[in-house]
């Protein structure tokens, strides 16, 4: 059900892919920037807000021209409330109760809060592999996670979460 690679979330083709976002939708990495460009004006047209949305928000928009058909934005920071163990537990539980309404089947997840000042990699994993587990105990969406790593480092850390949590 949980698998972890080593991959570029911009070819990912299942049906929708979780991303951490800023109160305005916007990318929190270099690599999540890349995976707005590479969805094109399609996607920055939709994610155009009126005012910013609070931290531990989700919100479900079309792909513009990914492969996935679906964004999950989850709101992990504003500019006055930095990322935390608190808000990444938040935003997760939010995005994964829209991919619950929404019942995406496929999903594939980043690690969450990284960054400069931001959480390590190892806590990022504990926290996002206690969130998924205690989502995929009561829920019936998705059925297939796969965590996203962008170096060999987060790839250990996300493989050593998921052999902990027995998922």
């Amino acid at each position: 059900m949980i698998n972890v690679c080593i991959d570029d979330l911009a070819f990912f083709d299942g049906e929708a892919i979780v991303r951490p976002v800023n109160e305005d939708l916007g990318a929190t990495t270099p690599l999540l920037r890349r995976l707005e460009l590479a969805a094109g004006t399609q996607l920055s047209d939709q994610i155009r807000l009126q005012e910013p949305l609070p931290v531990g928000a989700a919100v479900v928009t079309a792909a513009g021209e990914l492969p996935a058909e679906l964004l999950v934005h989850a709101v992990v920071m504003s500019s006055t409330q930095p990322v935390s163990r608190d808000t990444v537990r938040h935003a997760l539980t939010s995005a994964l109760q829209r991919v619950e309404a929404w019942q995406i089947k496929d999903i594939a997840i980043p690690p969450f809060g990284l960054g400069a000042g931001n959480l390590e990699i190892e806590e990022s994993a504990q926290i996002m592999l206690t969130v998924i587990g205690q989502h995929l105990q009561r829920a019936q969406y998705p059925h297939a996670i796969t965590l996203v790593a962008e170096t060999p480092e987060e790839e250990r850390a996300l493989a050593t979460a998921v052999k902990r949590s027995g998922l």
